[in-house]
Protein backbone atom coordinates (compact mmCIF):
# COMPACT_ATOMS: atom_id res chain seq x y z
CA UNK A 1 0.00 0.00 0.00
CA UNK A 2 2.76 2.42 1.00
CA UNK A 3 4.71 1.56 -2.13
CA UNK A 4 1.62 2.23 -4.30
CA UNK A 5 0.99 5.59 -2.64
CA UNK A 6 4.62 6.61 -3.11
CA UNK A 7 4.53 5.59 -6.78
CA UNK A 8 1.34 7.60 -7.30
CA UNK A 9 2.89 10.64 -5.63
CA UNK A 10 5.95 10.38 -7.88
CA UNK A 11 3.73 10.15 -10.98
CA UNK A 12 1.73 13.19 -9.94
CA UNK A 13 4.89 15.18 -9.19
CA UNK A 14 6.55 14.32 -12.51
CA UNK A 15 3.34 15.06 -14.43
CA UNK A 16 2.92 18.48 -12.82
CA UNK A 17 6.58 19.37 -13.39
CA UNK A 18 6.23 18.43 -17.07
CA UNK A 19 3.04 20.48 -17.30
CA UNK A 20 4.78 23.52 -15.82
CA UNK A 21 7.68 23.08 -18.23
CA UNK A 22 5.27 22.92 -21.18
CA UNK A 23 3.50 26.06 -19.96
CA UNK A 24 6.76 28.00 -19.78
CA UNK A 25 7.76 30.10 -22.77
CA UNK A 26 11.06 28.20 -22.97
CA UNK A 27 9.58 24.89 -24.18
CA UNK A 28 8.89 24.38 -27.89
CA UNK A 29 5.90 22.30 -29.11
CA UNK A 30 8.04 19.29 -30.19
CA UNK A 31 9.84 19.27 -26.83
CA UNK A 32 6.51 19.48 -24.98
CA UNK A 33 5.20 16.53 -26.96
CA UNK A 34 8.39 14.57 -26.29
CA UNK A 35 8.06 15.28 -22.56
CA UNK A 36 4.46 14.07 -22.64
CA UNK A 37 5.39 10.91 -24.53
CA UNK A 38 8.21 10.18 -22.09
CA UNK A 39 5.83 10.54 -19.16
CA UNK A 40 3.10 8.42 -20.78
CA UNK A 41 5.49 5.59 -21.61
CA UNK A 42 7.33 5.58 -18.27
CA UNK A 43 4.62 6.38 -15.71
CA UNK A 44 1.02 5.50 -14.98
CA UNK A 45 -1.08 8.60 -15.68
CA UNK A 46 -2.65 9.87 -12.43
CA UNK A 47 -5.08 12.23 -14.18
CA UNK A 48 -5.86 10.37 -17.41
CA UNK A 49 -9.54 11.32 -17.87
CA UNK A 50 -9.11 14.90 -16.66
CA UNK A 51 -6.10 15.36 -18.92
CA UNK A 52 -8.02 14.10 -21.97
CA UNK A 53 -10.92 16.48 -21.31
CA UNK A 54 -8.60 19.42 -20.66
CA UNK A 55 -6.59 18.80 -23.85
CA UNK A 56 -9.75 18.89 -26.01
CA UNK A 57 -11.00 22.12 -24.44
CA UNK A 58 -7.59 23.78 -24.36
CA UNK A 59 -7.03 22.98 -28.03
CA UNK A 60 -10.24 24.68 -29.07
CA UNK A 61 -9.69 27.73 -26.86
CA UNK A 62 -6.10 28.07 -28.09
CA UNK A 63 -7.15 27.88 -31.75
CA UNK A 64 -9.56 30.74 -31.09
CA UNK A 65 -6.71 32.69 -29.48
CA UNK A 66 -4.55 32.17 -32.57
CA UNK A 67 -7.17 34.08 -34.54
CA UNK A 68 -6.03 37.25 -32.76
CA UNK A 69 -2.73 36.92 -34.61
CA UNK A 70 -4.31 36.43 -38.04
CA UNK A 71 -5.32 38.89 -40.74
CA UNK A 72 -8.88 38.19 -41.94
CA UNK A 73 -8.08 38.89 -45.58
CA UNK A 74 -5.22 36.36 -45.52
CA UNK A 75 -7.44 33.83 -43.76
CA UNK A 76 -10.11 34.13 -46.47
CA UNK A 77 -7.55 33.98 -49.27
CA UNK A 78 -5.82 30.87 -47.92
CA UNK A 79 -9.13 29.17 -47.12
CA UNK A 80 -10.55 29.86 -50.58
CA UNK A 81 -7.46 28.70 -52.47
CA UNK A 82 -7.06 25.63 -50.31
CA UNK A 83 -10.68 24.50 -50.82
CA UNK A 84 -10.09 22.41 -53.94
CA UNK A 85 -6.93 20.78 -52.54
CA UNK A 86 -8.78 19.96 -49.34
CA UNK A 87 -11.73 18.42 -51.18
CA UNK A 88 -9.50 16.26 -53.40
CA UNK A 89 -7.24 15.14 -50.53
CA UNK A 90 -10.23 14.20 -48.34
CA UNK A 91 -11.72 12.13 -51.16
CA UNK A 92 -8.37 10.44 -51.82
CA UNK A 93 -7.76 9.65 -48.14
CA UNK A 94 -11.23 8.20 -47.58
CA UNK A 95 -11.12 5.94 -50.66
CA UNK A 96 -7.52 4.82 -50.13
CA UNK A 97 -8.12 4.29 -46.42
CA UNK A 98 -11.11 2.01 -46.90
CA UNK A 99 -9.31 0.03 -49.61
CA UNK A 100 -6.32 -0.43 -47.31
CA UNK A 101 -8.62 -1.44 -44.47
CA UNK A 102 -10.24 -4.10 -46.64
CA UNK A 103 -6.86 -5.33 -47.88
CA UNK A 104 -5.48 -5.60 -44.34
CA UNK A 105 -8.76 -7.06 -43.00
CA UNK A 106 -9.24 -4.26 -40.47
CA UNK A 107 -12.72 -4.19 -38.92
CA UNK A 108 -14.87 -1.86 -41.09
CA UNK A 109 -15.82 0.63 -38.39
CA UNK A 110 -12.22 1.00 -37.21
CA UNK A 111 -11.03 1.33 -40.82
CA UNK A 112 -13.65 4.04 -41.43
CA UNK A 113 -12.68 5.98 -38.30
CA UNK A 114 -8.96 5.83 -39.13
CA UNK A 115 -9.70 6.99 -42.69
CA UNK A 116 -11.87 9.83 -41.37
CA UNK A 117 -9.22 10.93 -38.88
CA UNK A 118 -6.56 10.96 -41.60
CA UNK A 119 -8.78 12.70 -44.13
CA UNK A 120 -10.04 15.57 -41.98
CA UNK A 121 -8.68 16.42 -38.56
CA UNK A 122 -7.62 13.44 -36.52
CA UNK A 123 -9.15 12.96 -33.09
CA UNK A 124 -11.82 15.65 -33.57
CA UNK A 125 -13.21 13.93 -36.66
CA UNK A 126 -13.13 10.50 -35.01
CA UNK A 127 -14.88 11.87 -31.92
CA UNK A 128 -17.61 13.41 -34.12
CA UNK A 129 -18.18 10.44 -36.44
CA UNK A 130 -17.65 7.63 -33.92
CA UNK A 131 -21.05 7.86 -32.15
CA UNK A 132 -22.83 8.05 -35.51
CA UNK A 133 -21.23 4.80 -36.69
CA UNK A 134 -22.08 3.10 -33.42
CA UNK A 135 -18.38 2.51 -32.70
CA UNK A 136 -17.55 0.67 -29.50
CA UNK A 137 -15.17 2.10 -26.89
CA UNK A 138 -12.49 -0.31 -28.07
CA UNK A 139 -12.88 0.78 -31.72
CA UNK A 140 -12.70 4.43 -30.68
CA UNK A 141 -9.60 3.77 -28.58
CA UNK A 142 -7.88 1.89 -31.41
CA UNK A 143 -8.61 4.65 -33.94
CA UNK A 144 -7.64 7.50 -31.62
CA UNK A 145 -4.50 5.67 -30.51
CA UNK A 146 -3.40 5.19 -34.12
CA UNK A 147 -3.94 8.85 -34.96
CA UNK A 148 -2.25 10.16 -31.81
CA UNK A 149 0.86 8.04 -32.38
CA UNK A 150 1.20 9.34 -35.95
CA UNK A 151 0.56 12.91 -34.78
CA UNK A 152 3.52 12.63 -32.46
CA UNK A 153 5.75 11.34 -35.24
CA UNK A 154 4.62 14.06 -37.66
CA UNK A 155 5.23 16.89 -35.22
CA UNK A 156 8.80 15.76 -34.69
CA UNK A 157 9.84 14.95 -38.28
CA UNK A 158 7.91 17.39 -40.49
CA UNK A 159 10.01 20.50 -39.66
CA UNK A 160 13.18 18.47 -40.29
CA UNK A 161 11.95 17.26 -43.68
CA UNK A 162 10.77 20.76 -44.61
CA UNK A 163 14.20 22.22 -43.80
CA UNK A 164 16.05 19.49 -45.73
CA UNK A 165 13.89 20.10 -48.80
CA UNK A 166 14.10 23.88 -48.32
CA UNK A 167 10.34 24.30 -48.46
CA UNK A 168 9.11 27.88 -48.20
CA UNK A 169 6.98 28.74 -45.19
CA UNK A 170 3.86 28.81 -47.40
CA UNK A 171 4.69 25.39 -48.86
CA UNK A 172 5.36 23.93 -45.44
CA UNK A 173 2.18 25.37 -43.91
CA UNK A 174 0.11 23.92 -46.75
CA UNK A 175 1.81 20.51 -46.50
CA UNK A 176 1.33 20.36 -42.74
CA UNK A 177 -2.37 21.24 -43.09
CA UNK A 178 -2.93 18.56 -45.74
CA UNK A 179 -0.84 15.76 -44.24
CA UNK A 180 -0.90 16.04 -40.41
CA UNK A 181 -3.95 14.69 -38.62
CA UNK A 182 -4.76 16.96 -35.66
CA UNK A 183 -4.97 20.75 -35.60
CA UNK A 184 -2.73 20.89 -32.54
CA UNK A 185 0.11 19.06 -34.30
CA UNK A 186 -0.32 21.16 -37.46
CA UNK A 187 0.00 24.31 -35.39
CA UNK A 188 2.93 22.92 -33.41
CA UNK A 189 4.91 21.93 -36.50
CA UNK A 190 4.06 25.12 -38.40
CA UNK A 191 4.90 27.36 -35.44
CA UNK A 192 8.35 25.80 -35.29
CA UNK A 193 8.85 26.47 -39.01
CA UNK A 194 7.83 30.15 -39.01
CA UNK A 195 5.04 32.70 -38.55
CA UNK A 196 3.83 32.55 -42.18
CA UNK A 197 3.82 28.75 -42.06
CA UNK A 198 1.71 29.00 -38.90
CA UNK A 199 -0.80 31.31 -40.55
CA UNK A 200 -1.16 29.19 -43.69
CA UNK A 201 -1.21 25.88 -41.82
CA UNK A 202 -3.79 27.00 -39.27
CA UNK A 203 -6.12 28.57 -41.83
CA UNK A 204 -6.11 25.67 -44.28
CA UNK A 205 -6.43 23.12 -41.47
CA UNK A 206 -9.44 24.89 -39.96
CA UNK A 207 -11.09 25.08 -43.39
CA UNK A 208 -10.44 21.34 -43.61
CA UNK A 209 -12.00 20.77 -40.18
CA UNK A 210 -15.30 22.23 -41.43
CA UNK A 211 -15.71 19.04 -43.44
CA UNK A 212 -16.55 17.28 -40.18
CA UNK A 213 -20.13 18.49 -40.65
CA UNK A 214 -20.90 17.21 -44.20
CA UNK A 215 -19.05 13.95 -43.53
CA UNK A 216 -20.97 13.45 -40.28
CA UNK A 217 -24.26 14.16 -42.07
CA UNK A 218 -23.37 11.76 -44.88
CA UNK A 219 -22.41 9.07 -42.40
CA UNK A 220 -25.67 9.56 -40.50
CA UNK A 221 -27.70 9.22 -43.70
CA UNK A 222 -25.89 6.03 -44.72
CA UNK A 223 -26.14 4.53 -41.24
CA UNK A 224 -29.66 5.80 -40.61
CA UNK A 225 -28.39 7.21 -37.35
CA UNK A 226 -30.02 9.96 -35.29
CA UNK A 227 -26.92 10.94 -33.35
CA UNK A 228 -26.34 14.66 -32.83
CA UNK A 229 -23.88 16.24 -35.26
CA UNK A 230 -21.08 18.07 -33.46
CA UNK A 231 -20.50 21.50 -35.00
CA UNK A 232 -16.88 22.74 -34.65
CA UNK A 233 -17.86 26.01 -32.91
CA UNK A 234 -14.26 27.10 -32.32
CA UNK A 235 -13.74 27.70 -36.05
CA UNK A 236 -16.38 30.43 -36.09
CA UNK A 237 -14.82 32.06 -33.03
CA UNK A 238 -11.39 31.85 -34.71
CA UNK A 239 -12.77 33.86 -37.65
CA UNK A 240 -14.34 36.37 -35.25
CA UNK A 241 -10.99 36.80 -33.50
CA UNK A 242 -9.36 37.43 -36.89
CA UNK A 243 -12.01 40.09 -37.58
CA UNK A 244 -11.14 41.82 -34.30
CA UNK A 245 -7.43 41.72 -35.07
CA UNK A 246 -7.95 43.09 -38.59
CA UNK A 247 -10.46 45.87 -37.95
CA UNK A 248 -9.71 46.96 -34.38
CA UNK A 249 -6.16 48.36 -34.48
CA UNK A 250 -6.61 49.98 -31.08
CA UNK A 251 -6.64 46.51 -29.55
CA UNK A 252 -3.37 45.42 -31.20
CA UNK A 253 -1.54 45.01 -27.89
CA UNK A 254 -4.31 42.82 -26.45
CA UNK A 255 -4.55 40.76 -29.65
CA UNK A 256 -0.81 40.16 -29.59
CA UNK A 257 -0.91 39.04 -25.97
CA UNK A 258 -3.82 36.67 -26.62
CA UNK A 259 -2.05 35.20 -29.65
CA UNK A 260 1.10 34.52 -27.60
CA UNK A 261 -0.99 32.98 -24.83
CA UNK A 262 -2.70 30.74 -27.39
CA UNK A 263 0.67 29.37 -28.53
CA UNK A 264 1.49 28.49 -24.94
CA UNK A 265 -1.90 26.80 -24.65
CA UNK A 266 -1.19 24.69 -27.73
CA UNK A 267 2.19 23.68 -26.36
CA UNK A 268 0.50 22.50 -23.15
CA UNK A 269 -2.11 20.68 -25.26
CA UNK A 270 0.64 18.73 -27.01
CA UNK A 271 2.14 17.74 -23.66
CA UNK A 272 -1.25 16.51 -22.47
CA UNK A 273 -1.82 14.54 -25.69
CA UNK A 274 1.63 12.97 -25.45
CA UNK A 275 1.08 11.98 -21.82
CA UNK A 276 -2.00 10.01 -22.89
CA UNK A 277 0.00 7.65 -25.11
CA UNK A 278 1.08 4.68 -23.00
CA UNK A 279 2.41 1.18 -23.55
CA UNK A 280 -1.14 -0.08 -23.01
CA UNK A 281 -2.40 2.28 -25.74
CA UNK A 282 0.17 1.01 -28.20
CA UNK A 283 -0.72 -2.61 -27.41
CA UNK A 284 -4.43 -1.92 -27.75
CA UNK A 285 -4.04 -0.37 -31.19
CA UNK A 286 -2.86 -3.67 -32.66
CA UNK A 287 -0.74 -4.17 -35.76
CA UNK A 288 -3.44 -4.19 -38.46
CA UNK A 289 -5.15 -0.84 -37.69
CA UNK A 290 -1.75 0.74 -36.99
CA UNK A 291 -0.43 -0.56 -40.32
CA UNK A 292 -3.49 0.83 -42.11
CA UNK A 293 -3.00 4.20 -40.43
CA UNK A 294 0.73 4.30 -41.19
CA UNK A 295 0.38 3.29 -44.85
CA UNK A 296 -2.50 5.72 -45.46
CA UNK A 297 -0.63 8.54 -43.74
CA UNK A 298 2.51 7.86 -45.79
CA UNK A 299 0.46 7.92 -49.00
CA UNK A 300 -1.09 11.27 -48.08
CA UNK A 301 2.26 12.71 -46.92
CA UNK A 302 4.22 11.68 -50.01
CA UNK A 303 1.51 12.58 -52.52
CA UNK A 304 0.84 16.04 -51.04
CA UNK A 305 4.55 16.80 -50.56
CA UNK A 306 5.36 15.76 -54.13
CA UNK A 307 2.61 17.92 -55.62
CA UNK A 308 3.58 20.91 -53.47
CA UNK A 309 7.29 20.47 -54.19
CA UNK A 310 6.60 20.33 -57.93
CA UNK A 311 4.46 23.46 -57.72
CA UNK A 312 1.24 21.71 -58.74
CA UNK A 313 -0.35 22.70 -55.42
CA UNK A 314 0.26 26.28 -54.30
CA UNK A 315 -1.40 29.15 -52.50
Amino acid sequence: MASGSFSCMISKTVFVLGLLAAASSFTSPPVALALGLAFGLLFRHPFEKQSARLSRLLLQVSVVGLGFGMNLHEVIRAGRRGFVYTLLSIGFAMIAGMLLGALLRVQKTSAYLISTGTAICGGSAIAAVGPITGATDEQMAVSLGTVFVLNAVALLIFPIIGSLLKLTQTQFGLWAALAIHDTSSVVGAAAKYGSLALQVGTTVKLARALWIVPLSLGTAVIKGAKAKIQWPWFIGLFCLAAVCNTYLPSGAALSSALSRLARVGLTVTLYLIGSGISIATLKQVGHRPLLQGVLLWLMVCVASLGLIYLGWIAL
